[in-house]
């Protein structure tokens, strides 16, 4: 990175009154770590000397390898709008990569695993992967005393207006901090379910489009406590309704041009985006632990609550896993409605490319596309159609990826080792717990 950019960063520091400096950066199971130091320290961290603990998270290293170095990404480079409490001053962040002390990438960041995987993506001749989420969140009432408590904030549905939909000023203001970060809003709208709640942006690369996930999730967090609610990003927080999705749409670019787009074709896809999809098809039931990480995600996979439960793909029909949007040209993607906003999504998007990767490399054919409602198929029919259903549980979702070497390699042994032994103890945990539902059901019945 050029002197002139460490500059103008240190000189927008002190035109703002920048008082604290984050250093982010994301563990295996998705969520954000940070350290805080004075802005006095901004010279050591920009030249790559911010040392910590990596033992300290989990998943990382044992104890006997603990030193490691955080290396900001300078295009990172973020002034939160907010003030401190304490004063007029700001906090700032820079996102981080994680490396060991001799200098080389440290393998279980999934930042850095990412990179590796767009970087065998190069090698195959493509430019640019792009991303453009679609998270959806709830909304939670807090008690008296500042916690979660389990009263939604409203009971709207799909695109409600105010005063049905009582969450207008909140996600308002949430826009309103997200565009003073740089984000390009397209749509903020309440969802289906009661409290349920969705804000879309523009797609950017790959690596970008993640660190906007991470960086939204912490903005809506932040605004919701403001506004005397908690914003969850879990999946199925209540039963008998719809849950919360992340859906990703993808597309895969070639020297400034989209490579899923032929304007020959009839239906403007070209052979790459069938291989793509192909892929996707191929390793849904692998990649599907890494996109749908907790137990709780699999309350969200199950039939009738509109959730992409089918292995098959279409364009406008809705119901199966993949979909591929009517937008044409340029804007031609691949929207894989699976993914929960649970994911780390630096790893869901490495095990997304390398499928599809693989489906290209390979030279795949994708089965037809299923354009019937898929829902209210028999299992005849879906047997039939040769429609799989994905893993109904974590510990199914985990056999699978065990098996698919493609998806391990997408992560990397190390992360593949420490995310499956993370997953099989939290298994092993919830199976051997005893839950509500049962103390109503069995206790005084036997």
């Amino acid at each position: 990175m050029s002197s002139n950019r460490k500059e103008e960063i240190k000189n927008e520091a002190k035109e703002r009154n920048v008082r604290f400096l984050r250093l982010m950066f994301t563990d295996i199971d998705g969520v954000i770590k940070n350290v805080e130091v004075p802005i006095s320290q901004l010279d050591k961290v920009m030249d790559n000397e911010m040392a910590f603990d990596g033992s300290s998270i989990d998943g990382f290293v044992e104890i006997d390898q603990s030193d490691m170095k955080l290396h900001p990404d300078l295009d990172t480079w973020l002034i939160f709008p907010w003030e401190l409490d304490s004063s007029d001053g700001r906090i700032a962040r820079f996102i981080c990569d994680v490396y060991m002390p001799a200098g080389e990438p440290f393998e279980g960041d999934p930042r850095s695993n990412l990179k590796r995987v767009l970087n065998e993506m190069e090698h195959m001749g493509f430019t640019e992967f792009n991303l453009g989420p679609e998270p959806e969140f709830f909304l939670f009432k807090l008690d008296e005393n500042g916690n979660p408590s389990k009263n939604l904030n409203d009971h709207g549905g799909y695109f409600d207006l105010a005063p049905t939909d009582l969450a207008e000023n909140c996600r308002r203001d949430i826009v309103l901090e997200l565009e003073a970060l740089g984000f390009e809003i397209e749509a903020s709208h309440h969802e289906a379910a009661p409290g349920q709640h969705e804000i879309d942006w523009k797609y950017a690369d790959a690596v970008e489009a993640c660190d906007n996930i991470q960086t939204f999730k912490l903005i809506v967090k932040t605004v919701a406590r403001k506004h005397g609610l908690h914003a969850t990003f879990m999946p199925k927080p209540i039963e008998e309704i719809s849950g919360s999705g992340m859906h990703f749409n993808m597309s895969l670019f070639k020297d400034g041009k989209n490579a899923f787009f032929d304007e020959s074709n009839e239906d403007g896809l070209s052979r790459t985006a069938y291989q793509f999809i192909a892929g996707l098809l191929d390793h849904a039931q692998a990649y599907t632990a890494v996109c749908n990480p907790i137990i709780n995600s699999y309350k969200r996979l199950t039939p009738g609550f509109e959730a992409p439960v089918y292995v098959a793909w279409s364009g406008t029909n809705r119901t199966p896993l993949i979909r591929v949007p009517a937008s044409r040209g340029q804007s031609t993607r691949v929207e894989l409605r699976s993914v929960d906003p649970t994911a780390n999504p630096y790893l869901a998007l490495a095990v997304l490319l390398k499928a599809g990767m693989k489906g290209i490399a390979e030279a795949k054919s994708a089965p037809s596309p299923v354009n019937k409602n898929i829902y209210n198929m028999s299992q005849f029919e879906r047997d039939e159609n040769q429609i799989q259903s994905l893993p109904k549980t974590l510990a199914e979702a985990l056999e699978a990826l065990k098996k698919d070497e493609t998806i391990k390699d997408a992560i990397g042994q190390h992360i593949f080792e420490r995310f499956v032994a993370a997953k099989e103890a939290d298994w092993r945990k919830y199976s051997t717990a005893v839950s509500q539902y049962e103390m109503d059901r069995y206790f005084k019945l036997y």
